[in-house]
């Protein structure tokens, strides 16, 4: 089950190496890779954070909100964009030991998505993040975003 602290990993500077798909719904499509750096802050005691992401490569920033539901006991990620900002419909969900999984509903070049986020690998100094879009209600995915993070500087938490 979730509690407010599944993110305090994340908490601190990082690098990232990111690989994304030029056809975010095309399996076949090919890879584009570049760096990054992220920074994340924890708010309502853990219960809550916000982080950036200054990916240069892509001339753009990303912002993500984490709020834990203390009703429901998961967690919903809202992202941003710098390009747009606005807020993307959230995805929902929660960790399962060391691995996070959550979902949502949204449109990508004109299509509704079902829109999966995975996290893992989590440890004090690296972490797995992935994004998968399904145009089939989640019968098949196809990953289209990953990133590896991994420590810049030790974490402050």
């Amino acid at each position: 089950m979730s509690s407010p602290h599944d993110f305090d990993f994340l908490h601190g500077e990082w690098e990232v190496a990111n690989r994304r798909r030029t056809d975010f719904l095309a399996p076949d499509s090919g890879w584009e890779e570049f760096p990054a750096t992220h920074w994340c802050r924890p708010l309502f005691d853990g219960a809550a954070n916000i982080d950036e992401i200054d990916m240069p490569h892509l001339g753009a920033k990303g912002l993500t909100l984490r709020l834990f539901d203390q009703e429901r006991k998961e967690w919903s990620l809202s992202w941003s964009s710098s390009r747009t900002g606005t807020l993307f419909p959230p995805v929902v969900g929660g960790f399962d030991g060391e691995r996070g999984e959550f979902h949502g509903d949204d449109t990508y070049d004109g299509k509704d998505v079902r829109v999966r986020y995975v996290w893992a690998d989590v440890s004090p100094v690296s972490a797995h993040w992935e994004q998968a879009f399904s145009v089939d209600d989640g019968r098949t995915w196809v990953t289209n975003w990953t990133m590896d993070f991994s420590r810049s500087r030790p974490s402050a938490s």
